[in-house]
């Protein structure tokens, strides 16, 4: 059972001695107990006048209406289409675009399909002289492989998971340079799902700061403060260190930052679980003095004995106290320290008590006469208490298991 520290110098009150005997039947037992985008061009969508309309779908096909959703529903695009547009982008049938990587290698490519799959491509595409009915666009500074992908990507959104997670933070790079959003969107997914680790998390953050990704920065920073120590030590961190010290102070930051809201939190829990105790504390106290329990209570009461088990897991510590309280010859508040806080709970009793003149825990008519005496900056400290004590009750005590308040 915890221990309960009532003796703090708010609490304390200047209390006069009561020599008085309490109205309270004692047995005698032996006690036991403790979280730089690019403009757009105007896309331009090259069709043929020649080419007749399709035959309509066999299903009933849904017009444009307010409700959105059925259009959604009915563009399915099987495997096979899938297939199609990924063979014609290996095989490279008819194609009129070569890209070429930084190491020389050509990707051969469709200008129709590059245009409609991304604005920044298109525009450089028209930018672009095509020599004998072939134009060439150089992407620089990326593997062949990364490339590949991307290019891949544009043409039947399909990718290899392993590929994926080989290049995810080029492609990351190639699809916010290239305003491709649906590949921005998986890179993004699977870093912050399954791929982000304590190694690469200072790249990606990084990354996601150049590339407008502003929920995988925030998860990124969650991360570097979560395991800290672990991550400073890694090579992406001394890389940071030397090349970006802004980005360095502001992760510090957010760690001393975070540290202090722990701090803050744990010790507004720690607050409530006093008062929480305090309270159940009273419930004890008048439990004990107008009910009785096991081996103590008031005179009137039949006793029924040690052995008897009680509901008020603070009664063990309470009665010590009482126990104590009978029989000590100190008795004073400077004296004696159980005295004190016996003499503090008295008095926390009667402040809470809403009956003084029918209520039988010893002393409570006493300290309401005793009110009127005292200083506003003590009256001040002693309403604040008992407002804590009560709101936290309101708050938590139907909640909260019981906990023992006393050792």
């Amino acid at each position: 059972m915890a221990s309960l520290d009532l003796d703090t110098p708010w609490l304390a009150s200047s209390i006069e001695s009561f020599d008085g005997s309490l109205d309270i039947h004692i047995e005698e037992v032996s006690s036991s107990a403790s979280l730089d985008s690019l403009d757009k061009s105007k896309s331009i969508i090259h069709c043929s006048q020649t080419i007749p309309k399709p035959p309509p779908l066999p299903a009933k096909i849904c017009q444009r209406t307010k409700n959105q959703r059925c259009l959604t529903k009915s563009c399915f695009v099987p495997k096979e289409t899938k297939d199609l547009w990924d063979r014609l982008f290996r095989e490279g049938y008819a194609a009129d675009v070569h890209i070429i990587t930084e190491n020389g290698s050509v990707i051969p490519a469709h200008y129709s399909v590059l245009c409609v799959a991304s604005a920044v491509l298109e525009n450089f595409l028209q930018q672009s002289k095509a020599k004998n009915g072939i134009r060439y666009i150089k992407i620089p500074g990326l593997p062949y492989d990364a490339i590949y992908v991307f290019i891949r990507f544009l043409y039947s959104s399909c990718y290899d998971e392993g590929e994926m997670k080989k290049f995810v933070l080029h492609l990351l790079v190639l699809s916010h340079s290239y305003s491709v959003p649906s590949l921005k969107k998986v890179c993004v997914d699977l870093l912050e799902q399954r791929w982000l680790t304590t190694e690469n998390v200072i790249d990606v953050l990084q990354l996601a700061k150049n590339c407008d990704a502003p929920r995988l920065s925030l998860i990124c920073v969650r991360m570097i403060v979560k395991d800290f120590k672990t991550i400073s030590l890694t090579e992406g961190w001394k890389v940071m260190k030397r090349a970006n010290p802004s980005l360095e102070q502001e992760l510090l930051e957010s760690v001393v930052e975070a540290d202090s809201r722990k701090e803050e939190r744990l010790k507004k829990i720690e607050e409530k679980k006093v008062y929480l105790q305090l309270y159940e504390a009273m419930e004890a106290l008048l439990h004990i003095c107008k009910e009785g329990c096991r081996t103590i209570g008031p005179c009137d009461k039949v006793l029924k004995g040690s052995q008897v088990s009680c509901t008020f897991p603070a009664c063990k510590g309470i009665e010590t106290l009482v126990r104590h309280f009978s029989i000590c010859k100190t008795r004073v508040p400077g004296g004696c320290m159980q005295c004190k806080r016996m003499w503090q709970l008295l008095e926390l009793h009667s402040r809470m008590c809403s009956e003084p003149d029918l209520c039988k825990v010893p002393l409570c008519r006493h300290f309401k006469e005793k009110m009127q005496q005292q200083s506003k900056k003590d009256e001040a400290k002693w309403k604040l208490l008992v407002s804590k004590v009560m709101a936290t009750k309101n708050a938590f005590g139907p909640f909260m298991s019981r906990r023992s308040s006393f050792s």
